[in-house]
């Protein structure tokens, strides 16, 4: 497939990348690499971090009618939530991704789109009601006709299938074994006469996860643009987190309170589904209700379904044999806000998985208010909180946290498994990048806190003995 470069203004006589995002932070993902007349914008994600949100409605760093083409590592809101707001611009481009990527993105999209509307119409209502005004309080930051608007841009890739972009840029999808479609680019770009190759790991996954494949090792690069969130740290072992994901359920359903694990719609909803409906098969849990709170993780579910081909050998052999890792006793799900709301009147202990998973939004909040002041119950977080969300704020048991605008003490238990990250861990992310034949001459790293980067950094220089620098948000660095 070949695509032919915009026409666009003379660009300096060196490759340029551009950090746009997810610079020394965990969302906001978005580079732009410029060579040789052709503009190439990887992934286009939302900022989550309260210190960055104004940063989703300034002006676009890059004019959007000069790129051209947008390539899209996955489908997380964190890596594709400004694509909206990105097209209404002027970005006329097309968007590359991978199948699934693309049904999980549009799905993300719509999604993020509505409550947008939905949190400015509550924003406007309590700003009256306060007397106070918001920097942007009635104006949602897309809506879901917009993100409906950009579906026609998809194109889909197909997985180690180069595309070429212009006259000198080549990519390839490879498997970053993150969650269903994820991909980590490999660019071949030409500048002055010269041949550079430019990795961009996305999002990588752990090594020996359920449902994903490994993340696919990468023979040569000059450059590697590299994620870092659990750099330093490690995650548990799977025995283990299967006895603590047991002792948490078994515990709090004998105090008679309710489980409440913020769940990430994508990925992360199919694999806790995945280790329930294993505690459930060998009896490890009693007889429990379980309810999937979040339409748009019941849609993510049915892709998962349609793409079964993708995912591992192990869960691949459970189909054969009639276990569906997505269907088993005690599980609800749950499309409805009268039904969500039905569950608060439920007697007796459940689990409730529902989005957002860092506690942003969506329906988990309406859960947090009815269980955080409840000792009986437990808040289980699955996945990374950022610095600044309500999650983390919970996480570091504040003694009060603020939901809908109203004071909560926070009584529940809480707790943490972090062995169901989609993020591979330290040891994860220093073995993809040992796979190189001989390490790459300059490694950036991104998508981590900058503690969790400068760790990693360190391991890097140690071990490889090559650059590894951490940009900060703007940064602009030439390839040289």
């Amino acid at each position: 497939m070949r695509i032919a470069a915009a026409a666009r203004q003379p660009y300096a006589p060196h490759m340029r990348l551009h950090f746009l995002g997810a610079n020394r932070q965990v969302t906001g993902s978005r580079y732009l690499l410029e060579t040789s007349g052709t503009s190439v914008m990887i992934d286009c994600g939302l900022f989550q971090e309260r210190a960055c949100l104004e940063r989703n409605w300034a002006e676009s760093p890059v004019e959007p009618g000069k790129v051209d083409a947008l390539l899209l590592t996955h489908g997380h809101l964190d890596h594709c939530g400004l694509i909206p707001k990105f097209v209404r611009e002027g970005y006329r481009g097309p968007i590359h991704a991978t199948p699934p990527s693309i049904e999980l993105s549009q799905i993300v999209l719509e999604d993020a789109g509505r409550i947008q509307e939905e949190d400015a119409a509550y924003k406007k209502r309590r700003h009256e009601r306060e007397g106070r005004k918001g920097p942007h309080p009635e104006v949602p930051l897309y809506t879901a006709d917009d993100a409906r608007a950009v579906f026609d841009r998809f194109q889909p890739v197909l997985y180690d299938r180069p595309l070429r972009i212009g006259e000198h840029v080549e990519v390839t999808w490879r498997d970053a074994g993150h969650i269903l479609g994820s991909a980590l680019l490999v660019v071949s770009a030409r500048e002055n006469g010269r041949q550079r190759r430019i990795v961009f790991s996305g999002d990588l996954g752990q090594r020996h996860r359920a449902l994903m494949h490994d993340p696919t090792p990468v023979d040569e690069a000059d450059f590697v643009i590299m994620e870092s969130t659990y750099g330093g740290r490690r995650h548990e072992s799977a025995t283990d987190l299967c006895d603590r994901f047991a002792a948490i359920i078994n515990d709090t359903v004998q105090r008679g309170g309710n489980i409440i694990i913020p769940t990430f719609a994508i990925d992360r909803a199919q694999e806790i589904l995945y280790h329930l409906g294993d505690l459930v098969h060998r009896e490890r849990i009693g007889r429990l209700t379980i309810f999937v709170d979040s339409p748009m993780a019941i849609d993510a579910t049915d892709v998962y379904k349609r793409h079964r081909h993708l995912l591992d050998a192990a869960t691949q052999k459970m189909l054969e044999e009639g276990r569906h890792p997505f269907q088993f006793s005690g599980l609800h799900f749950v499309r409805t806000a009268a039904e969500s709301r039905a569950i608060n009147s439920i007697r007796g202990s459940c689990t409730i998985l529902a989005g957002s998973g860092m506690c942003t939004g969506g329906r988990v909040k309406h859960h947090l208010r009815q269980n955080i002041s409840r000792p009986e119950s437990t808040v289980l977080f699955v996945g990374y909180q950022a610095e600044g969300t309500l999650g983390r704020r919970i996480l570091e048991r504040e003694p009060e946290v603020r939901i809908h605008g109203r004071r909560f003490p926070v009584r529940a238990r809480i707790e943490k498994l972090n062995g169901l990250s989609a993020h591979g861990d330290h040891d994860d992310l220093m073995a993809w990048l040992g796979g190189f034949r001989t390490p790459p001459t300059r490694v950036f790293l991104t998508h981590g806190e900058h503690a969790a980067a400068k760790k990693l950094a360190e391991a890097i220089r140690g071990q490889f003995g090559c650059a590894a620098d951490i940009p900060e948000f703007g940064q602009v660095v030439q390839l040289e």
